[in-house]
């Protein structure tokens, strides 16, 4: 009980911001587009201050990890963005920026310069999820929502978008791609594929995640063998714990996460972490009700975005239900103001020829 009520500060945006959008007047077209072109042009802002920060500091330390994501555990200010403010989420409002100046019908030449930069700092940002489902939606865009006198240009420079964002970060995007699926033992599902590794440390595959029985403080989980490891504990917690319907409450799941940490003999933090996963923390912490509400909510969210044509919300939209399936998004207050403003705004219309209730 007190932890759901310490959580409720932060997610009670869910409920006040959509009943501020009832009361205010609705957003014209123009008016929608017009937000977003600020915040766009505000996200640009933040990737010249990240850019040049990065840059003065690999003039001090001559060390190139400052130009991505966001530094190890032990040092929370040493990449592209502070660890606090999460490489992944930042990628996500980085994108949807992106989408803003690319899709427009008429580029000017700094339209695309911007482009090109907010593209480079996503791939820079080295989210492997995020990159993935940033270049499906930009593919998806060339071929399918671009006018077709456009489309043979665009996708050639897309193209090359593509190419100089993995030439630049080549190296360290491959790393933390293939690390996912490297160990130092014989079970690894593909421990024929080599990556660096820290003297002393074994890096958990996707395999041992699931099946291991114990672990050992000098195992290291990499983010996809991590969330394979949580979803684990959530089916334990589904035979173990009466949550199917209510779940442990919000913001509950964190203690017998710690729980499972000092079963598992795990190094100490990592039961700290959330499940990571927001399908799983919402069944683990609302129970099934919870999870239905919020498959709903993003029902709504990709029909009316489909529907609208309108290819930043489409963008918004899948990034959104890709999001959720490595991060606990809406556990955090900055994901919470995120998502439901930019919700609020893309699926409420304003209809001139009716009176609004």
């Amino acid at each position: 009980m007190n932890r759901t009520l310490l959580a409720i500060p932060k997610e009670i945006g869910l409920l006040l911001i959509p009943l501020v959008f009832i009361w205010i007047p609705l957003f014209s077209k123009k008016q929608k587009v017009k937000i977003i072109t600020y915040y766009s042009y505000t996200m640009v802002f933040y990737v010249l201050y990240f850019l040049l920060r990065a840059f003065v500091r690999f003039i001090i330390t001559n060390d190139s990890s400052v130009f991505f994501y966001h530094g190890p555990d032990n040092d929370i200010d040493s990449g592209l963005v502070p660890r606090l403010l999460n490489a992944i989420h930042f990628s996500v409002y980085v994108a949807v920026a992106f989408f803003y100046f690319f899709t427009k019908e008429y580029k000017t030449k700094m339209d695309q310069f911007l482009s090109v930069l907010l593209f480079a700092f996503v791939i820079l940002l080295s989210s492997k999820n995020i990159i993935l489902i940033f270049i499906f939606l930009i593919l998806i865009q060339i071929f399918f929502y671009s006018k077709i006198a456009n489309r043979f240009r665009l996708r050639n420079v897309t193209l090359l978008l593509i190419l100089f964002g993995f030439f630049i970060s080549f190296n360290k995007v491959k790393d933390r791609f293939l690390i996912e699926f490297t160990s130092n033992t014989k079970k690894s599902i593909s421990h024929n594929v080599s990556v660096k590794k820290v003297e002393g440390v074994n890096n958990i595959s996707i395999y041992e995640a699931w099946t291991q029985d114990k672990f050992t403080y000098n195992d290291f989980f990499p983010g996809t063998s991590f969330r394979v490891y949580q979803f684990r504990m959530f089916l334990e917690f589904l035979k173990e714990e009466p949550i199917f319907w209510k779940g442990f409450g919000l913001n509950a799941s964190q203690k017998k996460l710690l729980e499972k940490e000092k079963y598992y003999n795990l190094y100490p933090s990592y039961g700290s972490f959330n499940f990571h996963n927001q399908y799983i923390q919402n069944f683990a912490e609302l129970g099934i009700v919870g999870f239905i509400l919020l498959l709903i909510l993003l029902f709504i969210n990709i029909k009316n975005a489909l529907k609208s044509k309108y290819f930043t919300h489409i963008a918004f939209a899948v990034l959104m239900i890709s999001l959720f399936l490595t991060e606990s998004f809406l556990w955090r207050q900055r994901g919470v103001l995120f998502f439901i403003i930019f919700y609020c705004l893309f699926n409420t219309t304003n209809y001139p020829n009716l009176e609004k209730k």
